[in-house]
């Protein structure tokens, strides 16, 4: 496989075959070529991802996919098929990742599992993202973000005091399983180095999520306590919520250290709570968390959204405003960051999206185009295989392509 001639960052000369589908494998895929890997996605030439189908669309094309699939050439290939097995074996025989999300036992059905890929590339990293894992009880069961969110104990903790057990309304386990796979891919790579070998990353989505949630089992096992759900409070400082202002408009508040704490309720007009003994410590603010809200609540109420964060901002105190995606594209510090991208589209003309998730200063990763067509690169990427026009003609005949 090869990218394109310029440099195009710090992973250039990796090369990742993306057989995954839906969202954790593909932002994995996503991440590494953010970075400059040549990433090669492969999908069913008759069932693309159904990622290509999630959300919404611009002129029939799925405004998803332009970011999910970016930095990515995109084949198809059949590999349920002995022809499409065949190919996938020399595109992984030159290869440095597979990432692949089938139920376990799927690829050693196909003959594709690791013993036969490692067997023509010893050092093939082959990253396995399934919903809990290769091994135990649970291994074949479907997966999908939203059982990794269930079962990990984010939503049993998420929503009102009164309410139900609240889902995020984004692929929120998915998004970090795909920073871990990343992470676990890089560090089997750097591995390589010293062994020779490649590896298997088995990586099951509600693990991520679950290391991300904090000492909710360490509290379990330490106290026999779990937990509840506490809306926007938090159940380690107060005050900390969200707050309407007199523009309709909201902001979030958060007191995390002490000093921010007592800036903030001397700010709106409460100095005197200050010097109590309760509020020397988070959890003793969290105890008297309805008088220290109100007090907020009420100071916010009585300003606009600007006067508000300009008021915390000279009292360098802590607060945010709660910003949709409108707002997102014109903030002045996400311009300045970058954070924000406009990318050259055949599709579209141009689309906004957002940027790589850091900078470095000498090898920085870029967008080098949106996501493609179901198929775009797969007579590109066959002939970097060997496949000549006779070869490709009969594999798109047979429908193995």
């Amino acid at each position: 496989m090869t990218g394109e001639p310029a440099s195009r960052g710090p992973l250039e000369g990796l090369c990742i075959v993306d057989a995954s589908t839906l969202f954790a494998g593909p932002l994995t895929a996503m991440h590494l070529g953010d970075m400059g890997a040549d990433v090669v996605k492969v999908e069913h030439p008759r069932r693309p991802d159904p990622a290509r189908g999630h959300g919404a669309a611009k002129d029939g094309h799925n405004l998803w996919s332009k970011t999910l699939g970016r930095n990515k050439r995109s084949m198809t290939l059949d590999l349920s098929s002995s022809g499409g097995q065949e190919v996938f074996r020399r595109l992984a025989a030159g290869a440095d990742v597979v990432i692949e999300n089938f139920r376990p036992d799927t690829l050693e059905r196909w003959d594709l599992g690791y013993d036969r890929l490692s067997a023509e590339n010893p050092g093939l990293v082959l990253a396995r993202l399934t919903g809990f894992g290769q091994i135990g009880p649970y291994r074949r069961r479907p997966g999908f973000g939203t059982l990794a969110e269930a079962m990990s104990g984010f939503a049993a903790m998420t929503g009102e005091p009164d309410g139900p057990p609240t889902l995020p309304p984004f692929g929120l386990a998915d998004g970090i399983a795909s920073l871990a796979a990343a992470y676990a891919v890089m560090t089997a790579l750097h591995a390589r180095q010293t062994t020779g070998r490649g590896q298997v990353v088995d990586l099951a989505i509600v693990e991520p999520i679950l290391a991300m949630l904090g000492p909710q089992l360490t509290q379990w096992d330490q106290l026999g306590t779990v937990q509840p759900r506490t809306g926007n409070r938090s159940v380690n400082n107060a005050p900390r919520n969200t707050y309407q202002c007199a523009d309709g408009r909201w902001v979030a508040v958060s007191t995390s250290s002490q000093n921010i704490a007592e800036r903030v309720m001397r700010l709106v007009g409460r100095p005197d709570v200050v010097d109590e003994p309760w509020f020397a410590t988070g959890t003793g603010r969290v105890a008297h968390a309805d008088e220290l809200d109100a007090a907020v609540a009420a100071w916010v109420a009585a300003r606009t959204r600007d006067e508000v964060v300009a008021e915390f901002e000279k009292a360098e105190a802590a607060v945010a405003p709660i910003y949709d995606a409108s707002d997102i594209a014109a903030d002045a510090q996400f311009e300045a960051l970058g954070t924000v991208l406009r990318v050259d589209d055949p599709d579209l003309g141009e689309v906004a999206m957002q940027n790589v998730l850091f900078r470095l200063s000498d090898t920085p990763g870029r967008v080098r185009f949106a996501g493609r067509g179901h198929g775009a690169d797969t007579d590109d990427v066959l002939a970097e295989l060997g496949y000549d026009e006779v070869d490709v003609r009969a594999l798109r005949e047979s429908g193995v392509v």
